[in-house]
């Protein structure tokens, strides 16, 4: 994934306020809760509108409809990304915050923009290399020092960068949080690459980020892949599903699509939004997957990961199988299906997050529990798990939740 410079800025267009509109300063425990006190996911997308006349109030409320709170244009021009802020406020959307300007005069681009309430963050860099730590640090520490309150955000490389094991991609991720520990871990990786294959490297890719994050007390966001390229295919319900409840089964405080909108015309296309403007199928199913995340946010938003293991005939790389039951469970079984079992703990209270992890195959669940278990729908609603039978049909990619 990398930064692209939108060619179509138009300069002309007429700037609608100054994009520094003050606010009181947010206060959280931690830069990266965007939404403190609400059990809302951060879900970001990753190119949206490009800066000019397509960038409007009615854009911005069609990609909330569709459930993006955070939005991130890749606009490089200072300007833009002012009014870009401005319209972000309109529409109740946040915007992580870019341009050149941040680059090269830091601390007074943000003491422009550091009280508007639609900011989100500030973007540094996509996939750095180890060499460029200590610099990204620098520039980090003195937007950081400026304004504490909100995030700097970057992207690590995923574990089929240019690393020969899974430990060196570990030693990678350590140096990173070591050497620029910002308020936020981000990293994309894009398992899905035939309509019926996975990398087999994803789930260890997870788990050095999970562990890390947990490690260094840093939040994680990771993504789902919404455009389709090179070899990539569309997005299915089933792959966003998967991709999706597998991040926030390891612990993800924020969850992003790459892309929003089309890019490019020679290797994109079916993007949620293509380069004419208009919605494709993936808009839709995009749609879909935000309300039934975001219906569920209650068990993940500021959740802590207890444990996360792997059941199946073979399980993937790098993970741990499931050796003993989780607390309340008595039976659980998949006829040697693979699946993600995670246990998540929130305010005292304990969820257990099962996800069939096949993108082609439905997984028999087979689940008892002692009295008192309460299952976790789709819609949210909660109801008692005794109200079910035993065994359970999951189609692929789908995820169950249960209170224990």
């Amino acid at each position: 994934m990398k930064a692209f410079k939108w060619l179509s800025i138009v300069a002309a267009c007429a700037m609608a306020g100054s994009g520094t509109a003050l606010a009181q300063e947010r206060q959280t425990t931690s830069p990266a809760d965007l939404f403190p006190g609400q059990d809302i996911l951060p879900i970001m997308s990753w190119i949206s509108m490009p800066p000019g006349e397509e960038f409007t109030l009615e854009r911005l409320l069609e990609m909330k409809d569709a459930g993006i709170n955070v939005n991130f244009s890749h606009t490089w021009d200072y300007e833009w990304a002012l009014r870009e802020l401005d319209l972000g406020k309109e529409a109740g959307i946040r915007i992580m915050f870019m341009c050149d300007k941040l680059r090269e005069q830091p601390e007074e681009t943000v003491k422009a923009v550091m009280n508007h309430p639609a900011l989100a963050g500030y973007f540094l860099k996509d996939e750095p290399m180890d060499d460029s730590f200590d610099k990204l640090w620098a520039w980090a520490k003195r937007i950081l020092d400026t304004d504490p309150n909100h995030v700097c955000y970057l992207n690590l490389l995923p574990t089929y960068g240019p690393f020969p094991t899974l430990e060196d991609y570990r030693k990678h991720v350590r140096h990173f949080v070591e050497a620029v520990p910002i308020p936020l871990i981000s990293f994309d990786h894009y398992p899905v690459i035939g309509e019926n294959t996975l990398r087999a490297d994803w789930y260890g890719n997870l788990e050095v980020i999970s562990e890390e994050s947990r490690r260094v007390n840093r939040p994680f966001w990771a993504f789902a892949l919404s455009t389709s390229h090179w070899s990539y295919p569309p997005p299915t319900m089933a792959s966003l599903r998967l991709q999706m409840y597998s991040n926030l089964a390891y612990g993800a405080q924020g969850l992003q699509y790459f892309t929003y909108w089309n890019p490019t015309e020679k290797e994109y296309h079916d993007a949620p939004i293509t380069l004419a403007g208009k919605r494709s199928s993936a808009y839709d199913r995009i749609r879909d997957m935000n309300r039934e995340l975001q219906a569920r946010a209650f068990v993940f938003v500021r959740s802590r990961v207890i444990a996360v293991n792997h059941l199946g005939e073979k399980i993937p790389d790098g993970t741990k199988r499931l050796e003993q039951l989780p607390p309340k469970v008595t039976k659980l079984e998949t006829q040697n299906k693979g699946a993600i079992v995670s246990q998540l703990e929130k305010e005292g209270r304990r969820y257990l997050v099962i996800v069939n992890r096949s993108l082609t195959e439905e997984m028999h669940l087979t689940i008892t529990f002692e009295p008192g278990v309460t299952r976790i729908l789709k819609d949210g609603t909660k109801v008692p798990a005794d109200k079910y039978t035993d065994t359970l049909w999951l189609t692929p990619g789908e995820c169950e939740i249960f209170e224990l």
